[in-house]
């Protein structure tokens, strides 16, 4: 490959068409077939040109924020505006405008607790917590037991 191949890609035209590539979702093998060049030259590039790799987090960032927004509507639900035409002899044509509703989604309210909130809604509670407190009983209540029978040694 000819040296200096990667300042193509520092130009603003450049580095705007890397964003856009990312923001469609490109992965780093596809951006390096179309930008002609090896996976690792571009591996490489990303590291020594720290533009390069900018462009690519922003086309990416652009369209994860875009499917994280998309995914709280689902988990929250909403509503939107339905247009139809009716014609009828008498009246002509009317447009008839219907609220409609999108029930909140349980899967993904789910998936987005999961993600968010793993120490509340993890599949499996973690069982470490309940370890913990059974061997704290246990421990208790040896320790009683011990009480008790230093105390009934003392009594005899």
């Amino acid at each position: 490959m000819a040296k200096g191949k990667y300042q193509r890609w520092l130009e603003p035209d450049g580095l705007l068409l890397l964003e856009g590539w990312a923001r469609d979702g490109l992965t780093d093998e596809q951006l390096a077939e179309k930008m002609g060049i090896n996976p690792a030259t571009l591996y490489d590039w990303k590291n020594k040109h720290p533009e390069i790799s900018e462009a690519l987090k922003k086309g990416k960032e652009i369209v994860d924020i875009q499917v994280e927004n998309a995914l709280l509507k689902r988990a929250l639900g909403y509503e939107y505006m339905e247009e139809r035409a009716e014609i009828s002899e008498k009246d002509g044509r009317k447009v008839i405008q219907t609220v409609k509703q999108v029930i909140p989604d349980t899967a993904a309210q789910i998936f987005w607790l999961k993600n968010r909130r793993p120490d509340r809604w993890r599949d499996k509670p973690q069982e470490k917590a309940e370890t913990v407190a059974q061997a704290d009983e246990m421990t208790l209540s040896d320790k009683l037991a011990a009480i008790r029978e230093a105390a009934r040694t003392i009594d005899n």
